[in-house]
């Protein structure tokens, strides 16, 4: 009799510790904005279709998301399962080989449904590398209101000339509101996003054919006078600190006129539960100067799985569920259309419940319009319209972007921006050899 319950209870220990060693984890870096945390509320249908995998989640900031996943994939650390990149890092991690590639996913999963722009995007040599959570560019979102009241008309593709007239239009300091609302914070994806497609618009570029630094023309000059002008305006205060969330929530608010940013926003200031205007916005294309760029960015907060990742198996079912046709059925179902993660698919396009959604259009149009491999008047050698692709962008993209908060701040010129910022890049190009 000992001996049978002996035998049943090491039998026993062992289906445990075989069920313990069978439980995967997977840890998942992301980034802190809306449709992120929408998604960690919704795991719990994930986990329960795969009781065999637990997901940690390390959400931060998006300058510290970059920060962090950058240092640990690059010095094969190890400690995520699963990443948030985008189409920057993509194609050169995955040249480096320090991404798993995305080539053997399910016919239900349906890659041919990916939206082309975000897919060649995404990949490298002609394989995916990083699977689309959500696609944008950006776009005008303006308070239809604040513009009637001003006695003004937003076109539907407007130039930055109106945009300027309208911001100081609208602007009324006492009553805190501020005609425009802007990027100032410091990032190569925060400040220098949105101020490099200003650049574009105003016909300037980083680099000419042969890599010489070009933020000592006559173009960047106009560029950077104009936004800085314009900010001084009307723009809020503290306007240096502020990303895309910061001026998401003084949106959100009433205080801001207009926001010209990413067209993922739009669910944000649109859903009446966390916006104090949502019943008074309308859209319009990014602006231009009538060079024939608008000032629009192309870019895909995406989930890839780094080669050095214990879990590869596991991960890759997470990315699939996670960036599925079925996952924007769920959030449809459980939040409506509207907040449904965009510019993944071309099937949600198509989809004439999501046609319904009063800013689908102009975010497909908007994307649309970008060309990464024309991303400027003149031509360049690099791909890319916020950044430019290649590896040592993000050094110089974000000590350019110090240089330009700091002008908002007040501690510096236009002038000495631009000054102190051609001489970083150019320092840095000379380093790197080109």
């Amino acid at each position: 009799m000992y001996l049978r319950t002996a035998l049943c209870a090491a039998s026993a220990l062992a289906l445990v510790a075989g069920a313990a060693a069978a439980q995967t984890t997977v840890t998942i870096a992301t980034v802190n904005n809306g449709d992120m945390i929408r998604m960690q509320g919704l795991t719990d249908h994930f986990t329960a279709e795969n009781p065999d995998i637990t997901l940690e989640w390390v959400t931060l900031e998006e300058n510290v998301l970059r920060q962090r996943v950058t240092q640990d994939i690059a010095a094969k650390g190890g400690q995520f399962d699963v990443l948030t990149i985008g189409m920057y890092e993509t194609p050169i991690w995955a040249a480096q080989d320090w991404l798993v590639p995305l080539d053997d996913l399910s016919a239900e999963y349906d890659v041919d449904d990916i939206l082309p722009a975000m897919r060649a995007g995404l990949s490298y040599e002609d394989t995916l590398y990083a699977a689309p959570f959500y696609g944008e560019s950006s776009m005008v979102m303006y308070r239809t209101d604040l513009m009637e009241a001003a006695g003004l008309e937003m076109p539907e593709a407007p130039t930055w000339e109106f945009i300027g007239k309208a911001a100081r239009a609208m602007t009324d300091r006492d009553g805190e509101i501020y005609g425009i609302c802007l990027r100032g914070k410091a990032g190569w994806g925060e400040n220098m996003a949105f101020i490099t497609t200003v650049a574009n618009s105003f016909g300037a570029r980083w680099f000419d054919e042969n890599w010489t630094p070009q933020l000592d023309t006559p173009e960047w000059g106009a560029a950077i006078n104009f936004y800085n002008d314009l900010m001084t305006d009307a723009g809020p205060p503290g306007a240096a600190t502020n990303g895309f969330n910061e001026n998401l929530a003084l949106f959100q608010q009433g205080k801001c006129g207009m926001w010209i940013d990413a067209t993922v926003a739009a669910s944000f200031v649109t859903n009446p539960d966390d916006s104090t205007v949502a019943d008074k916005v309308s859209f319009a294309l990014a602006p231009d100067t009538g060079l024939g760029k608008r000032s629009n960015w192309l870019w895909a907060w995406a989930l890839a799985i780094p080669a050095g990742s214990d879990a590869t198996d596991a991960a890759k079912k997470f990315v699939s569920w996670a960036t599925s046709k079925e996952y924007l059925a769920l959030v449809a179902e459980n939040e409506g259309w509207a907040n449904v993660p965009p510019g993944s698919r071309t099937s949600l396009y198509e989809n004439p419940e999501y046609q319904k959604v009063p800013f689908a259009q102009m975010t497909l149009n908007s994307i649309n319009a970008a060309d990464p491999n024309n991303p400027t008047v003149d031509p360049v050698p690099y791909v890319g319209i916020q950044y430019v692709a290649i590896p040592e962008w993000a050094g110089i993209g974000t000590s350019a972007g110090q240089e330009f908060s700091a002008m908002l701040a007040g501690q510096q010129t236009p002038a000495e921006a631009l000054e102190n910022a051609q001489a970083l890049v150019a320092d840095e190009m000379e380093a790197a050899g080109y």
